[in-house]
């Protein structure tokens, strides 16, 4: 039977004379109240909250009937994020109420799922004008009864691929670098020109001028764009932006495909989506995030660096280390520690981590990953044995060769290496093996 997570509202979300009442469910309360204020860009703002959750009822790859998880918001001193996954788990979108598009203080940090039911769907999509727009996040009384009112429940799949999407999402855009930047023309054109139905291609784009061009092939300074149609949630966004901003890693000529963010920064708010590397491949299973799961050496850093996280809106490694009495580098590898366990998000445009606090349990993350399951089994088993930075790993009636690159990566004589070449994680024999060398693991006499 598969698990569901339930989320208790005290009435529904609504829309009414410009006035938008966001209900919560779960976080630092069971009903928190992150924010009463105004939306300085009430249009704008209302278009972005929609392309989040169009995102969260969307399958881009094998399309079924629309099954929506509610996004989730993060209260962050002077910023609201909006978070969620696509159905699929191919697409991260995110929305970033920054300090010039609140009028107001947020009252309670956390993170909270909010209600974004059909009828308030409707009505954000009718919201035009140039007026702010009221925004309340939470119930308008705390003092009402959750026994004795009405409570709004939805029952959904428990979205563990969530969290071990925001896990994998964080590693990954860690390591981005700004590519390109356009003016507002420049974007809608570029993103007009892109072949329709594009969901299963996997395209690459470099810098022209003040525009993007198109190429099938990988070149130095390329971004992958996977699955072109994935972009339409940007369109309706495109008349409020500024700016498109692309982040992804350095790529050389014949690289495999790659993740990549495609941000719309309007002054007061930035809608971003990130891009799994294949239309088919999901966030939930790319295995960046393995060896920060499986190191034993960051575990005590991330218990200290934890204790530190005070919802700034963005985090400073330096101040962190000088505070915890660690070097940059460490607090660097507990971030990563964290983000595995929603702790933290990435944040491409600031070029640095925000706390978060994800609803779900934690643990799930670990216990759900069967390459990290598979790996403590095998030490467990006393299968690997190591001959200096390589190791031999019996598996089953299989024996692998695990072997150190020069770059400090590993490789296995496994038929799953074989197949992705390291382009989705280690594999269990390499993960055990690099388990073994950094955990006070007994190895077999």
């Amino acid at each position: 039977m598969n698990a569901v997570q339930t989320y208790r509202y005290l009435a529904p979300s609504t829309l009414r004379q410009r006035s938008l009442a966001l209900q919560t469910s779960g976080g630092p309360t069971p009903n928190p109240r992150f924010f009463t204020g105004f939306l300085t860009t009430g249009q704008a703002a209302a278009v972005g909250l929609l392309a989040v959750a169009e995102v969260a009822r969307t399958r881009y790859h094998r399309p079924v009937s629309p099954a929506s998880l509610d996004p989730v918001v993060t209260g962050s001193r002077d910023r609201l994020r909006f978070e969620s996954f696509s159905g699929c788990c191919g697409v991260y979108a995110r929305l970033d109420v920054l300090p010039a598009g609140l009028d107001g203080a947020v009252s309670e940090h956390g993170t909270t799922n909010v209600d974004v039911n059909t009828p308030l769907r409707d009505a954000l999509a009718r919201v035009g004008g140039l007026d702010p727009l009221h925004l309340s996040v939470g119930p308008d009384d705390l003092t009402v009864s959750t026994l004795d009112g009405e409570v709004v429940e939805k029952k959904v799949p428990l979205p563990a691929r969530w969290l071990r999407g925001f896990a994998e999402v964080q590693v990954l855009a860690a390591r981005f670098e700004p590519r390109a930047e356009l003016p507002a023309a420049e974007a809608a054109a570029f993103l007009r020109r892109l072949p329709r139905g594009g969901d299963r291609s996997v395209l690459w784009v470099v810098p022209a001028g003040r525009s993007l061009r198109l190429t099938s092939r990988p070149v130095a300074g390329a971004v992958c764009l996977a699955g072109a149609g994935r972009l339409a949630a940007l369109h309706p966004m495109l008349r409020f932006a500024k700016t498109l901003r692309v982040y992804g890693p350095t790529v050389a000529a014949g690289a495999a495909p790659a993740p990549s963010v495609w941000e719309l920064d309007t002054g007061a708010l930035r809608l971003s989506l990130t891009l799994s590397p294949e239309p088919y491949r999901g966030f939930s299973g790319e295995g960046a995030a393995l060896a920060a799961l499986a190191g034993d050496d960051v575990v005590d850093d991330a218990d200290l660096v934890s204790a530190l996280l005070s919802w700034d809106p963005t985090i400073e490694p330096d101040r962190l280390a000088e505070q915890a009495g660690i070097d940059a580098e460490r607090v660097r590898g507990a971030l990563a520690q964290l983000g595995t366990a929603g702790r933290v998000g990435y944040d491409v445009a600031e070029a640095a981590y925000f706390h978060r606090v994800m609803p779900y349990d934690a643990g799930r993350a670990e216990r759900d990953n069967p390459r990290l399951v598979g790996a403590r089994a095998l030490l467990d088993a006393g299968a690997v044995r190591r001959d200096g930075p390589s190791a031999t790993v019996r598996s089953g009636d299989q024996v692998y060769r695990v072997r150190q690159l020069p770059d400090g990566g590993l490789t296995c004589t496994c038929p799953w290496w074989a197949k992705h070449r390291g382009q989705r994680g280690p594999c269990r024999h390499a993960l055990a093996t690099r388990m073994l060398a950094t955990e006070r693991v007994e190895e077999p006499a």
